[in-house]
């Protein structure tokens, strides 16, 4: 039998959504803690093929969740195009900067992302050995526009200032970093398929930040090009699409950029969704990952309301944003349990 998450992606409405988490393999669990110091590092275990394909599959036994997400980083792009990377213990990742013509023109070219990204391919084979076999295996990147505030800021922001910047005082040079990102982002994700990936997911995390015709030009283009690439490599493939806080903006987005699916956060409700998006197909989303730390009553209702509110087309259950290192497991459990009663 088709996987549920693949029958949902199709544009199947199920009795029971498929479930899966963003950051599903993460510091909230006390095994992945300890694959992590056992790695040594973030990035180590990013390069360490057997590690990362441990960690992404420790969820799936603890959960039994319908998919499995690669265990990576969107900043491995970045690092693969020539940008210096590194985690600082407590605060997060940091990048060597760009900000002007000269240091897009001194990027790596966008084929050559292979070069440093061979241990993902890698993890994405012994996943597609080890996986159950009624699991599927989801591939991701960063959005080209959400990749570039980091890498002209080298780190995150607020309010993705330094990107505005930058793009205000030299768009022609803006614009050719979100072109060699989208590039190399189509090189990276059908690599990812070859490898096994079965779905991938596009996550332009700041995609909130861009209005009107900065929206259109650096959330939705982009998105596209990415998309129609990897359907005439790989016809049959689904795409997720998560342009976070999107706003109005959701409506359409599927359509316009020829995604399978348009993952939703939590700042828009379920029934609105159900009345404005999932009209154009499948919908992921979109519990409030606070749920997965306060558990309760609350969760279970909200989690159950989601569900039924979404329950009139595809839809794949997933937290509106990624679980939080503070989350207890139990949470989890009871999320799951909940989406499957309702």
């Amino acid at each position: 039998m088709t996987k549920l998450l693949l029958r949902a992606l199709a544009g199947e409405t199920l009795p029971t959504p498929p479930i899966w988490m963003m950051r599903q393999a993460g510091r909230y669990l006390p095994e992945y803690r300890a694959t992590r110091a056992q790695a040594g590092d973030f990035l180590s275990l990013c390069y360490n093929p057997d590690l990362a394909a441990e960690v992404t599959l420790q969820p799936i036994r603890r959960f039994g969740f319908d998919a499995a997400i690669l265990f990576a980083d969107i900043l491995l792009v970045p690092q693969a195009l020539g940008a210096d990377l590194w985690f600082v213990t407590g605060e997060g990742p940091r990048l060597s900067t760009i900000g002007d013509a000269a240091g897009v023109a001194a990027l790596r070219p966008a084929d050559r992302v292979h070069d440093t990204l061979a241990a993902v391919y890698e993890t994405l084979r012994i996943l597609a050995r080890e996986l159950p076999r009624d699991t599927a295996l989801i591939g991701f990147a960063g959005a080209p526009w959400t990749v570039a505030t980091y890498m002209i800021a080298g780190r995150g922001t607020p309010d993705q200032a330094p990107a505005h910047a930058f793009k205000t005082a030299d768009r022609p040079a803006f614009a050719a970093l979100i072109d060699r990102i989208t590039e190399a982002t189509i090189h990276y994700l059908s690599a990812q398929i070859e490898a096994g990936a079965e779905v991938v997911k596009l996550f332009d995390s700041w995609a909130g930040s861009l209005k009107g015709q900065d929206f259109d030009d650096f959330a939705v283009a982009p998105a596209r090009r990415i998309i129609a690439a990897l359907k005439q490599r790989h016809p049959g493939v689904p795409v997720i699409a998560f342009p976070r806080e999107a706003g109005d903006r959701y409506v359409g987005f599927a359509a316009t950029t020829g995604a399978d699916c348009v993952a939703i956060d939590n700042s828009v409700d379920a029934a609105w969704v159900a009345a404005h998006v999932q009209p154009d197909g499948c919908v992921q989303g979109n519990l409030d990952p606070r749920h997965m730390v306060d558990g309760g009553p609350g969760l279970v209702a909200e989690a159950q309301r989601i569900t039924r509110a979404l329950r009139g087309g595809p839809h794949v259950f997933n937290l509106g944003h990624g679980i939080t290192p503070d989350a207890d497991p139990d949470n989890v459990a009871r999320m799951i349990d909940a989406v499957r009663s309702a």
